[in-house]
């Protein structure tokens, strides 16, 4: 069965301090894969494995200092994200982070939204209760 997370349960840390106005976070995770094929053959035998990339976004109502001042620095950073729904839980910890890029947009009625994008060395994720 799906767990649920809601965002008014979960919350988003940036370096142990809570992000304020996160409206939404994303990231994927892809490795690389190659097709493994045997001489003569059209089908695949095996797949093996490369790199594994990490890459995050952060949607902020309007802007926050603490991560414009990240993305200025170039310094590393960690995002660990505690996902709640009742008394069902995740961490998902990003280690060794860097700030990509920046985007801001202001749309007619509505407020301003930055997007903070950035890299992980690794991502870490942990079920939990109670």
């Amino acid at each position: 069965m799906a767990t649920v997370f809601t965002a008014n349960s979960s919350g988003v840390l940036i370096n142990n301090t809570q992000v304020e106005g996160l409206r939404t976070i994303e990231y994927q995770v892809v490795r690389e894969q190659s097709d493994v094929h045997a001489v003569g053959s059209p089908e695949r035998v095996a797949v093996y494995y490369g790199a594994t990339r990490v890459k995050g976004r952060l949607h902020v109502a309007s802007t926050n200092a603490d991560l414009d001042a990240l993305t200025q620095s170039g310094e590393a950073f960690q995002v660990v994200a505690n996902l709640r729904h009742g008394d069902a839980g995740r961490s998902v910890a990003f280690d060794d982070c860097y700030m990509e890029r920046k985007e801001f947009a202001l749309n007619s009625g509505s407020h301003g939204e930055t997007v903070y994008l950035f890299t992980a060395t690794r991502v870490r994720e942990e079920d939990s209760a109670g």
